[in-house]
């Protein structure tokens, strides 16, 4: 794969190995993530993507050990700065969850408690995480005053970093006093406000209008470039990704299906998932010579739906939807995934011939 400018000298923050990530039912189990592996380096943008259901939002809650029961992460390996998420006792996670690694959850709504104010949610992490240190000495009901004071300083900062105006008023304001936008950007400053090296964005901009999205992506971008925070930003937006990601993974049925420089996925897609994709997308002409053809193009969907995971399709999960299907798509056990000559990974059986060494 080709590299992003300076990739090949930032330090690997994040290193994920098949990673899978099962809920048992009834009807057997479900494979949310299914052999999922990747790497992030300070200061990276990494996109995935994919429809509802591909397990873009499971897969970050299994890097912070967040899946919920009876969903459980039974193989691969989580490496943060060369350390194993996955084997540390739980109290050792507590500490790496906001500090190191922060996440924005996809719903402002449910996510903010509607009980407590939203500079008290802000620095309920600080005081977590020990940001501003408690004084054990003589004066200590004095020294957690200004604990308390400086704990709000930088509250305040947070709020005024990513946008919220007048950090001092809006700090003591309840969730369902903001706005949507301004509910995201609180999210955002909860995430921020111990500096993590890693942000795990989960749709971020999902309910916001453009102008709004526009303006969430450019304070992500503003803050990676300042802090060189890596960021792996989930969405089902590939104009999205398009305009924020270096990299960019798309994901169907648990799977990891292609893995690319943004450039090159978005100019040349190989799998037939990501055809459909872009082929959703709405196109603009540029001229008003195309003006006419641009408005006879119709979007084209993916016909069928996501699979259900418990029921998976023989062979290649996307076969029945696919429209260069083969027959031997339906015929091998497992399609594996294939290491390209340019870089990229697909996971697709026409491509077998193009595979490097």
């Amino acid at each position: 794969m080709k590299e992003q400018p300076g990739a090949a000298a930032s330090p690997l923050l994040l290193e994920v190995r098949d990673l899978t990530t099962v809920f048992p039912t009834r009807r057997g189990q479900v494979r949310a993530v299914d052999g999922l592996g990747f790497q992030l380096h300070e200061g990276e943008k990494l996109g995935i993507v994919g429809e509802s259901g591909s397990g873009k939002s499971v897969t970050l809650l299994s890097i912070l050990r967040l899946v919920p029961p009876p969903g459980e992460t039974v193989s691969g390996e989580v490496f943060f700065r060369g350390q194993s998420l996955l084997a540390k006792p739980a109290r050792e996670m507590r500490r790496i969850r906001g500090r190191e690694i922060a996440m924005i959850f996809q719903d402002p709504m449910t996510t903010l408690n509607p009980a407590f104010l939203v500079g008290e949610q802000i620095r309920e992490s600080l005081r977590i995480h020990s940001i501003v240190p408690r004084s054990n000495g003589l004066f200590s009901r004095l020294s957690d005053q200004k604990r308390k004071a400086a704990e709000y300083q930088r509250v305040w900062q947070a709020m005024a970093d990513v946008g919220i105006p007048v950090p001092e008023q809006s700090a003591r304001r309840y969730p369902h006093q903001f706005s949507g936008g301004m509910q995201q950007r609180a999210l955002t400053a909860i995430a921020l406000s111990c500096e993590p090296k890693v942000l795990l964005a989960d749709e971020p901009t999902t309910a916001l209008d453009v102008t709004i999205q526009a303006q969430i992506l450019a304070l992500l971008d503003q803050i990676n470039r300042e802090h060189g925070t890596a960021i792996v930003l989930v969405t089902h937006n590939l104009g999205v990704v398009a305009e924020f990601c270096q990299t960019i993974i798309v994901m169907y049925a648990g799977q990891l299906v292609e893995k690319g420089q943004i450039d090159q996925v978005i100019e040349e897609p190989l799998h037939p998932y990501t055809r459909g994709l872009l082929r959703c997308l709405p196109k603009i002409g540029a001229g008003a010579a195309k003006a006419e053809t641009k408005r006879r193009e119709k979007i084209c969907p993916i016909p069928g739906l996501v699979p259900d995971l418990a029921i998976l399709p023989p062979g290649c999960p996307f076969s029945p939807r696919c429209d260069v299907a083969m027959p031997a798509c339906s015929e091998v056990e497992s399609v594996p995934l294939l290491p390209l000559r340019d870089g990229r990974l697909v996971r697709c059986l026409r491509y077998q011939r193009q595979a490097g060494p």
